[in-house]
């Protein structure tokens, strides 16, 4: 059935508009909501065209809407405010998200109107729609939503505003305001939705942590080694951590030096996994396998991919390049990821450049004797490892911009362990 068939026979059913039905469920399909699910919800929007014939909703908790909840009305207090601007059936539109909160709990929103929001404000949102996103329930605040003003703020657990720290930030989160020192930043050409678009890339920092972040917008006051409030960002997930995105409507303002934490967040693996991604992390633990893939290896000149026999999966055929890498388990007792490191890093582990593995191998005729001198090396000892870790269906990685090995003398800690217990 078209999307305008399910319109006029929805229309005919609730006695409704057909243009205002029709207006909901695209925004419901452009969503990925299946048509069944969407008509369900249409129609428990408009009341199935019966009883009082789809009147305001009644009054609802915060805390008990669920994705499978009707249209409510709820009283709450607004958290965050946050504009942005997305395509919508091949126009751009602009959007307004946030969070509100009462007392029993906190949820999303999507205002497709300017209802003039404020952090801070008390409102109460008549007839908005429910839907899931990421796994939660989220408010729509539509054409048919109302939004009046309410003279007595409402008390809520929450502080209204939208100023976080960088290890506060979570994917998801809108209109939110940071403080930080740009200490990476790349110019780049993308294919945007409008064509060849320039943006920048790169890393933030404050006395926290650090984040990936993109600039939509490529604002002039985003420079390397500025610290800047960048007011209204949002967050989304890049490679299992949270990515820190500045747009169109994001405020660049100049700020007095920000602190940046000169350590990584120190963790177990087993925290670390867990929290499905960390930008910057230090993990200590054993090298107990160098996995196959190490030492000599060959990349696509076109993409960086290693490839196999001369042959890469998006470019085919190609003249590969020559390249080093690490790819060792690393065990803290808690649980293990991969750690991987780049050229230097291997070149500093193997004990010589790229060129002195090249040689090696072709005195040895085997490329395998690199990846076998830097198991034997590396194995068993014990190491202090920084960088961004990522999770995924295919396990936990961590990219290594530091690899160390430490000085602590496992006997001694094995001694000083047993002492505790036998204490």
């Amino acid at each position: 059935m078209s999307l305008d068939d399910a319109a006029e026979e929805l229309a005919s059913s609730l006695g409704v508009d057909k243009t205002e039905v029709k207006t909901d469920l695209e925004k419901l399909v452009s969503y990925s909501v299946p048509m069944d699910e969407a008509k369900q919800s249409l129609r428990r929007k408009y009341g199935d065209g019966g009883g009082d014939g789809g009147g305001t909703p009644p009054k609802t908790d915060i805390g008990e809407i669920t994705p499978e909840t009707g249209n409510v009305t709820v009283t709450a207090r607004v958290l965050t405010v946050g504009t942005r601007s997305i395509r919508y059936e091949g126009e751009n539109q602009t959007i307004f998200e946030g969070e509100l909160a009462d007392g029993t709990g906190r949820i999303s929103y999507t205002a497709w109107s300017d209802f003039s929001l404020s952090p801070g404000d008390t409102i109460t949102a008549g007839n908005a729609g429910v839907r899931e996103w990421d796994g939660q329930p989220e408010l729509n605040l539509g054409q048919s939503t109302t939004v009046t003003l309410e003279e007595t703020p409402l008390s809520v657990p929450h502080e209204p505003g939208g100023d976080r720290g960088l290890i506060d930030l979570e994917p998801g989160d809108r209109g939110r305001n940071i403080e930080v020192r740009v200490l990476e930043v790349e110019r780049k050409t993308i294919d945007g939705r409008d064509g060849e678009t320039e943006i920048l890339s790169g890393v933030l920092g404050d006395e926290t942590t650090r984040l990936p972040f993109t600039d939509w917008d490529t604002h002039a006051g985003v420079r390397e080694g500025e610290s800047v409030r960048l007011e209204d960002v949002y967050v989304d997930e890049f490679r299992g951590v949270p990515s820190v995105n500045a747009t169109e409507f994001t405020a660049v303002e100049p700020i007095p030096e920000v602190s940046v934490s000169e350590s990584g967040t120190e963790l177990s693996a087993r925290e670390a996994v867990a929290a499905g991604g960390v930008f910057d992390v230090v993990l200590t633990g054993n090298v107990i396998e160098v996995r196959d893939g190490s030492g000599l290896i060959q990349r696509c000149p076109d993409c960086g991919r290693v490839v196999q026999n001369d042959q890469c999966r998006t470019h085919g055929r190609v003249d590969p390049e020559d390249d080093m890498r690490v790819k060792a388990i690393l065990d803290d007792g808690t649980d293990t990821v991969t750690v991987i490191l780049g050229r230097e890093l291997t070149e500093s582990v193997y004990g010589g450049t790229l060129e002195d593995a090249l040689d090696h191998a072709r005195d040895a005729m085997d490329r395998e004797v690199v990846a076998a001198s830097i198991a034997e090396s590396i194995e068993g000892r014990e190491y202090r490892v920084r960088g961004a870790l990522s999770v995924d269906e295919y396990g936990a990685n961590l990219d290594a911009n530091r690899f160390e090995g430490t000085d602590d003398d496992p006997a001694a800690r094995a001694r000083a362990f047993l002492s505790e217990v036998d204490a």
